[in-house]
Order: structure tokens, then C-alpha cells, then sequence
């Protein structure tokens, strides 16, 4: 469990890494790079999550279902993904799921 937990954490620093190279949703939606990079991340977030929750089905984490079927949603459904709700789960749910986690991992 740990280590899934750790992975989550691992892939909510590289977005805000990503996040720190770009100041606005108009930068995001242009940069093929750092989009590519986020969602390959939130993909990462997503496996583990539900890898986490497949062995403690009662782990506490807000919007654990969402997290999982955005994972979902960037690996099967690719083509119908938008900017807009990928830009909108890193600025305002990320720093929700990062806390919970860090919380988790003490």
C-alpha cells in the first residue's frame, strides 16, 4: 500500500513541477509537452489509486472513484480527453489529493 501511496505522491510533484513552467491555462493548452506529461502522470495517479484501493477498499481519499475513472478516461478514451478538465483536476483537486496522501503516508 505504501508504495502505491508513494507513487501517487512521486506523480503530484512532477505536475507541479510541469505546472511551475507554465502560468495559465493558455500556456498549458499550447505546450503538447507538458500536456502529454501531466496526463502520462495522472494516468500513473490513477493505477496506483485504484491499485491502493483494491487492497483497502475503506482508504479515505476524496473523489477516489473520479481519480480512478480520469485514469481511465486518459488511457481508453484519449481522444475525447480535454485541456479544460485536465487543467481544471490540476489547479483545484491536485493539491486536495496531495495533502490526503502526504496525511496517509505519515
Amino acid at each position: 500500500m505504501k508504495r502505491y501511496l508513494e507513487d501517487i505522491l512521486h506523480s503530484i510533484l512532477m505536475i507541479e513541477k510541469f505546472k511551475a513552467t507554465i502560468a495559465t491555462y493558455e500556456q498549458y493548452e499550447t505546450n503538447d509537452l507538458i500536456k502529454s506529461a501531466v496526463q502520462w502522470q495522472l494516468s500513473v495517479i490513477g493505477e496506483a489509486l485504484n491499485n491502493a484501493l483494491k487492497m483497502d477498499s475503506e482508504l479515505s481519499i476524496t473523489n477516489a472513484r473520479k481519480v480512478v475513472d480520469m485514469r481511465n478516461k486518459l488511457i481508453h478514451g484519449y481522444d475525447e480527453v480535454e485541456d479544460t478538465v485536465v487543467w481544471n483536476v490540476i489547479v483545484k483537486y491536485l493539491p486536495l489529493l496531495k495533502a490526503e496522501i502526504e496525511q496517509l503516508l505519515k
